[in-house]
């Protein structure tokens, strides 16, 4: 969704489209950690799912008890595997994005719903991409004191559950339905009012509109999709009862927490995710669209 329309072949193209979300995604992983580290506390917390010697009562709380009890490397526990994993990730995002775009585009141009049909399947491919992944750092994140090293870690998934839907694969499909709540919304939504907005002719004001166009859609997907974000994270954590599954599925899932939590419990979470996904949202989206116009004008000169 770059701004820059420069023809380039498509092999050069594509590779612009990945290099942009690479270097997206790394910046995403360094600046972002700390706010999903105290997301996935407070959802998982106050259910004897895993052993917890502190509890929080909010985001300011989380902060302050996570640095006071575990140290300020403790914001980036769990980085290794979404640093390796999220720069090609965004890259793919991007570049099968692109790849979508043309096949959904039923018209001459473009339209919002194009570009939200696009991002709900680049959703899908990377959930099967991601999930493993997230099974550990979410394992590792919550373990306040069982502190196994992110290949250990893994190791230890492996042998207890094994690489299926009950291991490295489990919650695969409530990832899914997340990613394609959320990027549906996130960049249908970038893209309606995008082409709706006035045209700004200086350079800051429009850098503010995009980063605040792409605020919003970031948290109008995160709103609409945190329930699934929720139910993600209950079955990819540890269960309450070693070899019970009392999260299965994601229908299930939001069933029971609804059953013994009540209908608020729903959005456990919300402020840590408006957090991370209001810049997250306007760094991926402004920051892409920057990195991929310069890199098209390098290539357009050589």
């Amino acid at each position: 969704m770059a701004s820059a329309h420069t023809e380039l072949p498509p092999r050069r193209r594509a590779s612009i489209q990945f290099l942009a979300g690479m270097a997206v995604g790394m910046l995403e992983v360094v600046l972002l950690s700390p706010l999903d580290l105290v997301k996935s506390r407070l959802q998982v917390q106050g259910i004897d799912r895993v052993p917890s010697r502190v509890t929080y009562s909010g985001v300011r709380d989380a902060f302050v008890k996570i640095y006071r009890h575990e140290g300020l490397t403790a914001f980036w526990r769990g980085i290794v595997p979404p640093l390796f994993i999220d720069p090609p990730k965004r890259g793919i995002k991007f570049l099968t994005i692109s790849l979508f775009k043309p096949l959904v585009q039923f018209g001459p141009q473009p339209t919002s719903m194009t570009y939200a049909i696009a991002g709900a399947l680049s959703g899908t491919v990377e959930a099967f991409l991601m999930n493993p992944f997230e099974v550990v750092k979410i394992t590792q994140q919550v373990h306040q004191a069982k502190r196994l090293k992110t290949l250990a870690m893994a190791k230890h998934i492996i042998r207890r559950n094994g690489y299926g839907m009950k291991g490295l694969y489990r919650g695969i499909t409530a990832f899914i339905a997340r990613n394609v709540v959320f990027q549906f919304t996130y960049f249908g939504v970038y893209a309606n009012i995008k082409s709706r907005a006035p045209v700004v002719q200086h350079s800051t004001s429009e850098l503010l509109l995009r980063f605040a166009i792409a605020s919003f859609s970031g948290a109008m997907g995160c709103t609409l999709s945190v329930p699934l974000d929720l139910a993600k994270c209950r079955i990819q954590a540890p269960q309450p009862v070693r070899g019970v599954i009392k999260y299965g599925w994601t229908v299930q899932t939001l069933r029971t927490i609804y059953r013994e939590e009540g209908i608020r419990a729903m959005y456990k979470g919300l402020t840590p995710l408006l957090m991370r996904a209001i810049p997250s949202g306007a760094i991926q989206m402004v920051s892409y669209e920057a990195i991929s116009d310069a890199l098209t004008r390098s290539f357009s000169d050589k």
